[in-house]
This record gives structure tokens, sequence and C-alpha cells, in this order.
């Protein structure tokens, strides 16, 4: 007797860590730039350079990037920016870890502080949050056959069940140029620029993966002009295009994380040799897992009318999926700028970042609480303080709909930002508006027995010869035809054969007459 067994591919969770770390340094402000006067906005970045797996744990090197945009005690270049960088390395723990294992990382800036020691030195202070994952394949093993003897009545059991067919990390590259316009002086020196993504797409195609999205630049910069004014731009650029993706197919259900890993923008000359050209250069961080919905028929039961057979069985973990479902939130809010602060005369660019706080699971759904963390930078009357930012914190809430999911679902949201336009309402206070795509996947746990082996003894004919050689028999409420016929050492087609029936049902009540086989 051999048993055909099929492995089902998941994905398993090793080890896994959260630390959260405190970054912080004092910058002194280097000798060619101005004395700060006036912190207007700031920027950080997490580069991650190095993450190891040992015993136990893992070693985390990187840096902070930080920009600071500000006002300067010169008269002639009011408006200044300056960058650095604060190196860390950090220990963390995580159970399971081994030398060798891959690791997957995600990091959230939850605080950054930059404020003024004096007008040459400046405080950073950063907390920040990693999560570190160490996944692998596990295959669950799944008996879908018996073959080699034809008395052993086997009886099929369907799953509904979701497999992982491709986990893997790939990048996306962006290059593109911006000419600024005519009517705008050249470039003398980009101040300050900020890059965000916008209306994100993943398709899944044969063998690739479509992408396509916007992304959102802001430039500001010296003009090469007698008074170095500062002018500034603001475009969206469209892109799209294919990462290959080996056993993709567009029937299979994807998960796809993009994240913007760094935007580089420089000025570079145009064919007359002039600084009218700002050169973009992105990278695209792509977290892919791809499942494929399958229908597996394992072997629940086995007995023979003419042996003994004990299965041996062990629990087996499965997943199904319950719902891949794409939502739109929309927020409008009002921000108000402080009391103290100068009045906005025209709105310059905004920026937001979409943070999800809580996920909590309802009656037939997920519902969905975040915040848009939105800076909004902006020209003031003031001519000694000529730009200045609003910070808001606006809140949302949405519910995705999920039936079928239950308490021990597993559930993976994502949000982006779609849209997010600011304007004045006054001079103190300015209307946001926000569209925020959200993506829920989510899956249930399944845990079935599963047949790892057969036990084979002779019958027991003693127990055999006390059943009666043919019975009339009365079908109970919990009673199948393979509970009967593995009974009374028969068979569910034999039972089906001198009872005239045509399918596999019986109900409570129905007459039968059942002969032993043996």
């Amino acid at each position: 007797m051999e048993l055909i067994k099929k492995n089902i591919h998941m994905n398993g969770l090793k080890g896994k860590a959260v630390n959260q770390i405190t970054l912080e340094d004092d910058y002194n402000v280097p000798d060619s730039k101005a004395d700060v006067l006036k912190i207007i906005q700031d920027d950080s970045e997490i580069i991650v350079t190095e993450v190891k797996a040992a015993d136990g744990h893992a070693l985390v090197r990187g840096k902070l990037k930080f920009s600071i945009l500000y006002v300067s005690d010169s008269p002639e270049e009011k408006i200044q920016s300056l960058s650095g960088e604060v190196p860390f390395e950090e220990t963390i723990n995580i159970e399971g870890a081994m030398d060798g294992d891959s690791i997957k990382m995600k990091w959230d800036t939850e605080d950054f502080n930059v404020s003024l020691i004096n007008s040459r030195k400046i405080s950073i202070k950063a907390i920040v949050t990693f999560i570190l994952c160490i996944e692998q394949i596990v295959d669950e093993e799944t008996t879908v056959d018996v073959v080699g003897e034809d008395d052993v009545q086997s009886l099929k059991k369907g799953m509904d069940i979701i497999e992982l067919a491709v986990n893997k990390k790939d990048i996306f590259r962006i290059k593109d140029e911006i000419a600024i316009n005519s009517n705008k002086p050249n470039i003398y020196e980009i101040v300050w620029y900020n890059c965000q993504l916008r209306n994100l797409d993943a398709r899944l195609m044969d063998q690739s993966i479509s992408i396509k999205g916007e992304l959102d630049v802001f430039v500001l910069y010296k003009g090469e002009d007698e008074e170095r004014s500062l002018q500034w731009l603001e475009t969206s650029i469209p892109f799209s295009g294919t990462v290959d993706c080996s056993g993709c197919n567009d029937g299979m259900i994807g998960d796809i994380e993009i994240s913007l890993e760094h935007c580089e923008i420089e000025a570079k000359p145009d064919y007359d040799g002039e600084q009218r050209l700002i050169n973009v250069d992105c990278a695209l961080n792509l977290d892919i897992k791809l499942y494929e919905e399958n229908h597996v028929d394992i072997i629940a039961d086995v007995y023979s009318p003419h042996k003994e057979l004990t299965p041996v069985t062990q629990e087996g973990n499965f997943e199904s999926l319950v719902v891949k479902n794409f939502a739109k939130a929309r927020v409008t809010d009002k921000v108000k700028i402080p009391n103290n602060q100068a009045r906005i005369l025209q709105i310059c660019h905004t920026t937001g970042d979409v943070k999800i706080d809580e996920i909590i699971p309802i009656e037939d759904g997920i519902s969905v609480e975040g915040v848009i963390e939105v800076v909004i930078l902006y020209i003031t009357a003031d001519d000694n303080v000529p730009f200045n930012v609003i910070k808001g914190v606006i809140p949302f809430n949405h519910i995705i709909e999920a039936k079928g999911m239950n308490d021990t679902s597993i559930n993976n949201v994502r949000a982006d930002l779609e849209q997010l336009t600011s304007t004045m309402i006054d001079s103190e206070e300015v209307e946001v508006k926000a569209v925020i795509n959200l993506n829920a996947i989510v899956l249930n746990k399944m845990t079935e027995n599963i047949i790892t082996d057969i036990n084979e003894e002779p019958l027991d004919y003693s127990k055999l010869e006390a059943l009666p050689g043919i019975v009339g028999y009365v079908a109970k409420s919990d009673d199948t035809l393979w509970k009967l016929a593995k009974k009374y050492y028969t068979t569910v087609d034999k039972i089906k054969e001198t009872n005239d029936l045509n399918n596999d049902f019986i109900k409570m009540g129905d007459s039968l007459i059942i002969v032993k086989s043996v």
C-alpha cells in the first residue's frame, strides 16, 4: 500500500522582533553655511546598509539622513538648507535567528525632532521602530490518494486553500527629466526638494508585474539672476513599466508592497548648456508575495473489508483566502496656523504620509483607523521669515468589507495616498482633501488531521462473526454510507447497488439493507 502525497507551500514565520531605538546627535553647522535663525522644515529618511543574522539576534547598520530648510542671518540668501547623517549600529534579539538567515525588515520614524541649540549647533533626535521578520517556505504534506490494493476504501475531503507561489523582492527605477518653464530663471542652486508616490497600481501579468503610478515632485531653487530669487516648481511625473517575475500569471492573488527607497534630484544643463533641466532618479522597493487558490482533495479516512487499517495522523495547518479587497477613504479637514506664526500669503507645496494606527476586526469587515500627517509649506507676508510650514494630523476611519473572517484571521492592510490637495480658506486656515487607497488581504487559518501512515493488521474474526450477515437498518441523523460500510465490513458501492441508490446521500429514517462482504 502506497500513500500519494502532495506538498502545500505556505509562508512561515521563523522569527519576529520589534525594537525601538532613539537616535540623538548634535550637528554643527558647516562653515560654508550661514547662521541658523529659524528652522522652517525638516525631513529624514532611514537608510539601512546591512542586516546580518546570527545565532539568536540580528546586527543592523545604517544611518539617519536628515535635511533642514532654515532662515539664515544672511540678507542676501535668507533661505538656506543643510543636510547630514547620524550613523547607527544596533543588535536586536530575534528568537530562532541563525547565521545565514534572510531577514525582511521594515522601519518607521515615529518621531523626528530638530531644534536649535544655538545658531551654529542643531539638536537631532529621532525615535525609530524596526520590525524584523525571518520568513521561510513551509511545506505542509498532505495525503491525496492510496494505491496498491484494490480492496482499500478511501474517503476524501475537499479543502479550498491558498498557496504561496512567489515570494521575492525587486527594485523598480524611475528616471526622468523636468524642464523648467520659460518664464523662470535658470537654476543656480537647488535648495530643497521632496518626492512622494501617488496613485500606485500593480497588476499581475504572464511572467511579469506591471507597475504604474505618479511621482509628485517639488523643487525649491535659487534662480540664476541678480537677486538669486527663490523659485519653485511642482509637477507630477507619470511612470509605468514592468518587472520580471518568474512563475507569475494574471490569475494569481497579489500582495505587493511598494515603497520609495530613495529619490535623487539634481540640476543639469539643457542642449544650450543652461541649467534648465532637473534630473530625477528614484528607486522603488517591491516586496512581492503572490498566492494561488487551489482545491485539494485529501484522504480523510481509510478502511478495508478484509483487514484492519488504522490511520496514523498528525495536525496540518493551512490557510484559505477570505477576501482581497480594495477601498478608498475620502478625508476632508481643516488645518490652522498657530497664533504666533506668520500668516499665509500663498501655498507652495503639501506633503502627507498615511499611518495606520489600529486594525480592528468587526463583523464581516475590518475597521481601519489612522492619520495623515500633513506638512504645508507656504509663503508668508513677513520678509524676515519668507517661508513657513503648517503641520497637521488628520484622522481617518474606514471599514473594509471582509465577510467570512474570524477571530484568528490574518489580515494585512496597506495604505497609500492617491490624492492630496490643500486650499487656502483665509490667511490663517487651510482646507486639506485626501483620497486614501486601502488594500487588504485576509486569510483564515485551517487545521486538518492529515494521514501520514497506515498500520495494517489481520481481521479480528471474533468481532466479524458477531455481526449479522445481513441487516435491515434504519438510518439515524448522523449516519453516512461511509460509516455504515466501514462498520459492517462492506463498501459504499455495494450498499448503493443493493438498495438502488443513485448517490451517496441518506437521510434520517431511510430503510437500508446491508450485506456483510466478508
